[in-house]
């Protein structure tokens, strides 16, 4: 093992460590959290009201794109939604539960560090080596997938539900509840759908999936990854298309990093003779 003691830890002094590993990792969201509820100006008016504004990146960018190809229907969210809080305490419940959203966000490396802190003592060292790397590219994964659901889903998400109407009677006064709970379902989804790469590559190291079992079903991975597109986003083509596409990629890098830790195995492994 990577860590020699003279005795095997019994199972309550295993607990007993891993509580302090999730204590040390509910302290990092919390000390974020707060931060966000006391920055409460930035997290609302620039990040998650963000998305609805006509000066956000996305939908200027896309507007410019508009211009130049002549296409009106690209261009989105040019009316801000106007947003209401029918509850007492709405106001203040959203902002705590918005200061935990983030606080998890900013600090998931963190999180991850302290979880793989927890699992490196029972590695053995050649394991460790071969998983170096795994917290930047966890991290790095996790960040790609929130971006990637802010920038390119939420714009999209926020346009079509925002504007979408039964009949010109009915007004869309959106509730802020209910903006919230959309923008952060979906760039929280787009986090851990990122993951899938590393999700992957600890079922295989413990051999619970393999590469020809990837293969074999790739066809019915397209139909899961369809319909996680069709939950996590807008009933429209586009936003679907968006976010089952990138999980394919992620679906084959899954297959790739099978393949390539099953030649290692193979080679790690000396052949009796």
């Amino acid at each position: 093992m990577s860590e020699e003691t003279n005795r095997e830890m019994s199972f309550l002094e295993h607990l007993e460590v891993l509580r302090w590993h999730i204590v040390r990792a509910f302290g990092s969201v919390f000390v974020f959290a707060v931060l966000a509820f006391v920055f409460k100006g930035f997290v609302f008016d620039t990040v998650i009201l963000a998305p609805s504004s006509p000066h956000f990146f996305t939908n200027d960018l896309l507007c410019r794109l508009a211009d130049s190809l002549d296409m009106p229907l690209l261009c989105i969210n040019q009316i801000p939604l106007s947003f209401q809080n029918i509850n007492m305490s709405g106001q203040f419940t959203t902002h705590i539960w918005v200061s935990f959203v983030a606080g998890i966000v900013v600090a998931f490396p963190y999180i991850f560090w302290e979880f793989w802190r927890f699992i490196k003592p029972a590695l053995y060292q050649n394991e460790i080596n071969n998983s170096r790397g795994a917290i930047f590219f966890a991290s790095s994964l996790f960040t790609i997938g929130i971006l990637f659901a802010y920038y390119i889903i939420c714009p999209l998400s926020v346009h079509f539900l925002g504007t979408y109407q039964v009949s010109e009677k009915v007004e869309n006064i959106v509730n802020l509840g209910s903006y919230i709970s959309t923008i952060t379902s979906i760039v929280l989804a787009g986090g851990i759908i990122f993951e899938l790469p590393i999700f992957i590559y600890f079922l295989a190291k413990v051999g619970l999936v393999t590469s020809d079992f990837l293969i074999k079903y790739r066809k019915h991975s397209i139909v899961i990854a369809l319909m996680l597109a069709a939950i996590i986003t807008p009933p429209d083509v586009i936003s679907q298309l968006l976010v089952c596409f990138p999980l394919i990629i992620l679906y084959e890098s899954g297959i790739i990093i099978a393949k390539n830790l099953e030649k290692k195995n193979r080679i790690d492994t000396p052949v009796n003779v």
